[in-house]
């Protein structure tokens, strides 16, 4: 049966050969399987990716920014995103961007036995994405992992104080050299692009009543100690030329003592020698000299013994005291006997 539309005219037979609806059927099927199998085989990385290409489970290559084809339905893309990614150790992020402390992973030991509370931001990327996507299972939670041990070793090298003050960058490059190393040595296609010090704080209000104690008295230390250096830069000046005057007059004493003692040297020698001479007239006169230093208010009256009386006389009563002293009127010539 025919049926006539405007010029056309169009078989609608029932009895039309099946084979052949079949055959285009199964055409019309190869033709989209083609199309979608080619369309497939595009793929596009962004200048932030990379991307993995692997065959029968093993990886071809891979790809950076550009438009690329691969074998469809065989070969397998997997991009991974290149750029700097961070998180937080020891601390997270609600829902209105407040830092919610984690008391598991953010209370720390330090050198001296104390806790601390210290917060870290990792930031990180992919170095590896072949490692990245099949060296592990989970490179992100190793990684946190490593950086939990990193972060626990180095602070427990350091005192509360320093860790809280002035060794955080000291800390922060230890920690990251540390996660370098390990991150290098378990090859999960991941490195650290920088670690910083968020925050540290005793992890209690009671120990951080203490500490501001602690600071406080160390504050105090510190202006006592500021004070008495104040007073000894003013009093050590004065005390050393004190005790340089006093040098130099102990040295200017002892060179009058040594002239002196010289000089008397001198004179025992010159009298000694006298002496030698004439030993009896030498005693004599030395013993006179002596009574005359010894004796200074006395009147020395000097007489042979047998003197009965001496004109004019003198009052022997009077106010100043008198002493006799007899000479022997035997030979004054010296004899040589000492």
């Amino acid at each position: 049966m025919f049926r006539k539309f405007g010029n056309f005219t169009t078989n609608t037979d029932i009895n039309a050969d099946p084979r052949k609806i079949l055959k285009f059927v199964l055409t019309i099927i190869v033709v989209i399987f083609v199309a979608l199998s080619v369309l497939s085989g595009f793929y596009t990385v962004n200048e932030q990716q990379e991307a993995v290409v692997t065959m029968f489970g093993q990886v071809v290559k891979v790809s950076s920014s550009g438009l690329y084809f691969k074998i469809p339905w065989i070969q397998q893309v997997k991009k991974v995103d290149m750029t700097t990614h961070g998180t937080g150790i020891g601390y997270s992020l609600d829902n209105g961007g407040q830092n919610i402390t984690d008391d598991e992973n953010g209370i720390m030991i330090t050198s001296d036995f104390n806790l601390l509370n210290i917060d870290f931001y990792l930031e990180y990327k992919v170095s590896d994405p072949v490692a990245y996507l099949y060296h592990s299972d989970d490179p992100e939670d190793i990684l946190k992992n490593i950086a939990l041990s990193s972060i626990r070793s180095v602070v427990a090298d350091y005192t509360v104080d320093e860790a809280m003050t002035t060794a955080k960058g000291q800390i922060q490059t230890e920690v990251r050299d540390d996660m370098l190393r390990e991150l290098k040595e378990n090859d999960i296609g991941l490195t650290v692009v920088n670690i910083t010090v968020q925050d540290s704080e005793p992890p209690t209000t009671e120990i951080i009543q203490a500490f501001k104690s602690v600071e406080t008295a160390k504050q105090g230390a510190d202006t006592a100690r500021n004070n008495a250096l104040e007073y000894q830069n003013k009093k050590l000046p004065a005390a050393e030329a004190d005790a340089d005057k006093i040098i130099q007059e102990a040295k200017a004493d002892k060179e009058a003592r040594i002239a002196e003692a010289e000089g008397q040297v001198a004179r025992f020698n010159e009298t000694y020698e006298q002496y030698k001479k004439y030993p009896l007239i030498t005693k004599k006169r030395m013993f006179y000299e002596t009574m005359e230093d010894i004796l200074p208010e006395l009147k020395v009256v000097v007489t042979d013994g047998a003197t009965q009386t001496m004109l004019p006389l003198d009052d022997f009563t009077g106010g100043k005291d008198s002493i006799s002293i007899s000479q022997t009127t035997e030979n004054d010539t010296d004899d040589g006997e000492e």
